[in-house]
């Protein structure tokens, strides 16, 4: 049996901009990736590399204990 579809490639978006680091302080950028209960997107469902997927997650944490991304949602 023959697959129908040719699996898409993911691609890192970081990678593609080539972003020499994540900074913590884009808030913006950085809630693209979490959820609307205030956890970070896991890598299968973000696309991002592992290397991106580490620095994402560190900026995420320092952006939450700044303040200026909430731990949970209310």
């Amino acid at each position: 049996m023959q697959r129908r579809y040719k699996p898409r490639k993911r691609v890192c978006s970081f990678c593609v901009d080539k972003a020499t680091h994540i900074d913590y302080k884009d808030v913006s950028k950085l809630k693209k990736y979490i959820t609307e209960r205030g956890k970070i997107l896991p890598r299968r469902i973000s696309g991002n590399c592992a290397k991106h997927q580490r620095e994402l997650t560190t900026a995420i944490k320092r952006a939450r204990q700044v303040a200026l991304l909430p731990y949970s949602a209310e």
